[in-house]
């Protein structure tokens, strides 16, 4: 029967079914139709009200098949739904490039892949439409580039969020199409025990950073793009004792910590042909100091004023930790230098003795033997030396445990 069926399912009536079960979704919230779950469930029976009009029953894969298709046209992102959660769970970015290649890298993968899909330029519309019309932003000539974010739960009960970048053909040349990223954040929080099972850093190692972020010391971690910065940061906040309070500075959120007692505060850029002004890191983390904190987490530094806010929070013995792209830990002092004199005028000799004064340890983390690795840890010495940082080694790849850290804090 159900060879008999198929064959009279013309492709012609499968869109009518599409179209007619998609018509009965009309006027769900738009939290039903972000929550990928309940928006699936509702397509199945929409899918089978549908089809009891053409006398059957489709094979279960071409209801599954169709199901998909009224999720995409309903949801609207089209083609990332089947890439997106809860579709996929093993992506860490999906790009789509201006000459319509479609990418992806995988959690486990240090390159991205290219995926044999063909791709109109109106789809690739109708998916960023859809990825900005229901934060109220839209990408054109007079505003050619766009930040957005997939809130967490969104997508389903269990969707970790996503940062979203998208770029107009108007400055990213190609054949029409936009260019879009897209970075999923972890589902749930990253705790040590995960670090050990990516085999990030042998046991003794990972135990002895988690305890010298409960000691109140002060860590950068430093590494390259993708190699696992933030991902080792919330792994690390474990550290912090259950009951303390603390207040998360990031852009955009991405850290999950299973503290109760958590305020997150998150960088906004200033809305276009709008008078309010941007919400920055450096915002963030002075209004965090009025917040009675007793940890301080940043997400990223990227400019040099939010550093400057940082690190005087640390002088001021509040213990914290942030992320810093650098590859080695002369290199962070180095570029925390530049950029604390480029965007906060801070001398070079100045911005140094900040860092020493500021910072009690750095953990680079990058990529080794094919997988994400702790490639290094050091402390930072007390004391400048001829007027340079200088760091005492702590773990190497190949040690199993994490040296002697002299520095104290009460």
């Amino acid at each position: 029967m159900w060879n008999r069926f198929t064959e009279a399912l013309t492709e012609e009536r499968r869109d009518e079914v599409v179209a007619a079960a998609a018509k009965r979704l009309e006027g769900l919230s738009l939290a039903e139709i972000r929550d990928r779950t309940r928006l699936t469930a509702r397509a199945q029976t929409a899918v089978q009200k549908s089809l009891s009009g053409v006398d059957g029953t489709a094979p279960p894969t071409l209801v599954a098949a169709m199901v998909q298709q009224v999720v995409a046209r309903v949801g609207g992102f089209g083609f990332l739904d089947e890439l997106l959660p809860p579709e996929r769970e093993d992506l860490s970015e999906i790009a789509l490039n201006p000459d319509g290649s479609l990418w992806i890298l995988r959690k486990a993968g240090e390159q991205f892949e290219r995926l044999d899909r063909t791709l109109t330029a109106d789809e690739a519309w109708r998916a960023v439409e859809a990825l900005l019309a229901p934060l109220g932003r839209a990408v054109s000539e007079a505003t050619p580039s766009v930040n957005a974010k997939l809130p967490r739960r969104s997508l389903s009960p269990d969707f970790g969020g996503a940062r979203v970048k998208i770029l107009h053909p108007v400055i990213a040349a190609g054949d029409g199409f936009p260019s879009v990223n897209i970075r999923l954040f972890e589902p749930k929080p990253v705790d040590p025990e995960r670090l050990l099972a990516w085999k990030v850093a042998p046991p003794r190692v990972i135990q002895g950073l988690t305890q010298a972020v409960s000691r109140k010391l002060r860590v950068l971690v430093i590494g390259g793009t993708a190699t696992g910065k933030t991902t080792l940061l919330a792994a690390l906040c474990s550290g912090i004792p259950r009951q303390a309070r603390i207040v998360k500075v990031e852009d955009p959120e991405e850290i999950w910590l299973p503290h109760p007692n958590v305020v997150t505060l998150e960088a906004r850029p200033a809305l276009p042909g709008s008078s309010v002004p941007a919400y920055t890191v450096r915002d963030g983390v002075d209004d965090a100091l009025r917040m009675a904190p007793k940890w301080l987490v940043v997400g990223e530094v990227r400019q040099g004023d939010a550093g400057l806010a940082l690190f005087r929070a640390q002088m001021s013995d509040h213990p914290g930790l942030s992320t810093f792209h650098a590859e080695g830990p002369k290199e962070a002092v180095f570029r925390m230098a530049l950029i604390l004199f480029a965007d906060a005028g801070v001398r070079m000799e100045a911005a140094k003795a900040i860092y020493q004064q500021a910072v009690d340890l750095v953990v680079q983390v990058g990529w080794l033997e094919g997988r994400r690795q702790i490639v290094g840890a050091w402390e930072v010495v007390p004391e400048l030396q001829a007027g340079e940082v200088h760091f005492n080694p702590l773990y190497r790849p190949g040690d199993e445990r994490l040296g002697e850290i002299e520095r104290r804090r009460t």
